[in-house]
């Protein structure tokens, strides 16, 4: 690899030093190396994206993430139709996503400039959501899309098909439809199993479901989920504050872009036929990175 691009999170990294300091140690080795942050473009609207596709040259092998792995995530669904691989410097917290951090940079460069690394394809979800027959909003995740109550502390009743076959009636406080990547997110903190990231699968994880044997479930990646929301049985007719019963719900893809959900809207989610690519130099295999972040 010879040409980079690298996507900042300018919150993490507020005066550029470590976008510079991996800028300056590329071109040291014969690279070539466009920073986001001397692109006065890349702040013209006031807003917490990072990244600009319209921003990245043609020639790009490769794209630095410096951040943790929510600016991944935003990266890898911005830059999803170039299919240039990412690969992920971590200076957050967690970094289940990330290959490499700050004080190993310098020999995961070296990896890069010498073409030693593999490449991840990570399977991405799309989901569209339905009102009164029409599609009103639609977008995609490569961790999850996950239906929960906004605001009110009540339940939420909603039917799940899949491959238009009836499953199961949940009551709940909401819903993660995940990739195996998103395995180590929310869906884990709800308690779904920890996949390995390169799976290609699509699982259902129930969030607080209101019964003893609601557990995660796992379909195949070609799977079509369908989630129909339901009246509220628990706060029918009531309204809690300004937020009325029917309008307490909300759908969000991959903690970021969100719709508002009202009784009878359809979701649907399928496979996404747009992947993430992710570089991986790090010899650290996926078990040993479980250990290290348990």
């Amino acid at each position: 690899m010879k040409y980079f691009y690298i996507i900042t999170n300018r919150f993490k990294d507020p005066d550029g030093v470590h976008t510079r300091k991996i800028a300056d140690y590329l071109h040291s080795n014969g690279a070539e190396c466009v920073c986001q942050i001397d692109q006065e473009e890349a702040f013209k609207d006031e807003n917490e994206s990072y990244s600009d596709v319209s921003l990245v040259p043609d020639n790009t092998e490769c794209v630095i993430v410096l951040g943790g792995d929510g600016t991944l995530i935003q990266a890898s669904r911005e830059l999803s139709d170039k299919n240039i691989p990412l690969i992920g410097v971590n200076i957050g917290t967690l970094g289940y996503l990330t290959d490499t951090d700050m004080e190993r940079f310098k020999e995961t460069a070296t990896c890069l400039l010498n073409d030693d690394y593999e490449t991840d394809s990570r399977m991405m979800l799309d989901g569209a959501i339905y009102r009164n027959g029409e599609r009103i909003f639609s977008d995609m995740a490569l961790n999850d899309v996950v239906i929960n109550r906004n605001g009110a502390l009540r339940i939420i009743d909603f039917d799940i098909y899949v491959n238009g076959e009836y499953l199961n009636t949940y009551s709940a406080d909401g819903v993660i439809v995940s990739t195996a990547t998103g395995s180590t997110a929310y869906s884990l903190s709800a308690g779904g199993p920890i996949i390995q990231p390169t799976a290609r699968l699509i699982m259902v994880t129930p969030i607080c479901a209101h019964s003893l044997n609601q557990r995660s479930i796992i379909f195949g990646a070609e799977d079509e989920i369908m989630i129909i929301m339901k009246d509220n049985k628990s706060a029918s007719g009531r309204k809690t504050g300004s937020i009325k019963s029917d309008s307490a719900r909300v759908a969000t893809f991959d903690g970021e872009n969100f719709c508002e959900l009202f009784t009878g809207d359809r979701i649907i989610i399928n496979k996404s036929q747009r992947i993430s690519r992710f570089v991986k130099t790090s010899r650290i295999s996926f078990l040993e990175r479980i250990r290290n972040k348990m």
